[in-house]
């Protein structure tokens, strides 16, 4: 079963795709055979190109080499490398796998050898790297954290970018994350201020949460989006004081939400939200109804600070912090938003008392630039 959103510009069709598989009593490789012909189908459908694709397994060390492997023929197949992010985060409709395609047609896709995905798309390059890892043998969440940023640091050197002025969205994952996430954000506020982020010029959107590999030793995943050819007038960083207060006062360096204008369309990229107000503090603590609610309220203001609303929104994904919680929040979400790709999983959040947290990719004109 697929969920998409298209979006058409001038230059083509662009389309955010949720892949999930209905039989929950499939094995996972059979479930990953459902997943990939359904994928298949419809890239051959959209003739659009697969720039990054994101996969949540239930159980990555028993099953994330398997779909390494189907992953490789699949896209040997296809004739083409997008970045690959896999992580332990399970989907709560029962099965074992589900996945997240952004394609474009009218785009190139190549390989670089520093391992990023470029995506050539006229004027502009989109750099991506999915599911890095650090291998270097620390056992911290606090060094591998820093030893990730800072190789990504040097990946963006090797094609005339740096964190400043070009990165424009992460997703770190982290394992244990009510005793990891104090060691990443250490290392993330450290070499963020070394590269010039600061609260006087700005941090990234980013989404800090629950999720493993299939390494025990591999505590902090690091999946990062960039994009070359975009002038700093045309970024706006979200910030819906109103509801939201500046993440620094609780000594997190993120932006809650980021806008980039491109001249046929914007972006808008919604860090992971939960139930807080603008002063920092988790509203609505035990209940689930109400923090998804506050949750929403949050995510449309940051919204309509870039001209946009939930009907501009290509995707959706939603942790859960308690399994048990999943028929409540997918009624309301079903409800509210039948039409909007989404996937709902298991991933605890960064503080125990947010038992939901919402990110999400919004994909509209741009009319100021027409």
């Amino acid at each position: 079963m697929r969920q998409i959103f298209q979006f058409e510009s001038a230059s083509g069709y662009e389309y955010h795709q949720i892949f999930h598989v209905e039989d929950v009593t499939a094995s996972f490789r059979d479930q990953v055979n459902v997943l990939f012909g359904e994928m298949g189908q419809s890239l051959r459908e959209t003739k659009a190109q697969p720039m990054f694709l994101r996969f949540f397994v239930s159980d990555a060390a028993n099953q994330e080499e398997d779909l390494r492997a189907a992953l490789r023929l699949f896209l040997e197949e296809l004739g083409t490398r997008p970045a690959v992010s896999i992580i332990q985060q399970p989907p709560l409709d029962g099965t074992k796998v589900a996945a997240w395609a952004w394609s474009r047609q009218g785009v190139s896709v190549s390989r670089l050898d520093n391992g990023m995905t470029q995506v050539q798309d006229g004027e502009y390059t989109h750099y991506f790297t999915a599911s890095c890892r650090d291998k270097s043998g620390v056992t911290s969440s606090e060094a591998q954290m820093r030893h990730l940023f800072n190789q990504y640091v040097g990946q963006l050197k090797d094609v005339d970018c740096n964190l400043l002025n070009h990165c424009i969205r992460t997703w770190i994952y982290v394992q244990n994350v009510d005793v990891n996430y104090a060691g990443v954000v250490r290392a993330r506020n450290d070499v963020f201020r070394r590269q010039g982020l600061t609260a006087e010029t700005h941090f990234i959107a980013s989404t800090g949460i629950n999720g493993r590999s299939e390494k025990w030793g591999e505590l902090v995943q690091l999946d990062t989006y960039a994009i070359k050819g975009v002038e700093s007038e045309d970024v706006q960083f979200l910030q819906a004081k109103a509801y939201l207060n500046p993440t620094i006062e609780y000594g997190v360096a993120f932006e809650r939400g980021t806008c980039v204008r491109l001249k046929d369309r914007q972006y808008v990229f919604i860090s992971g939200t939960a139930s807080i107000d603008n002063k920092g503090e988790v509203l609505h603590v035990g209940d689930i109804r109400k923090q998804t609610e506050r949750m929403w309220t949050n995510v449309e203001a940051l919204l309509k600070e870039a001209e946009c609303g939930f009907e501009d929104v290509a995707q959706m994904i939603v942790y859960l912090r308690d399994e048990a919680d999943y028929e409540v929040v997918n009624k309301m979400f079903e409800q509210r938003f039948p039409a909007t790709p989404r996937i709902i999983t298991l991933a605890p959040v960064c503080r125990p008392q947010w038992l939901i947290e919402m990110e999400c990719v919004a994909v509209k004109n741009n009319e100021q630039r027409r």
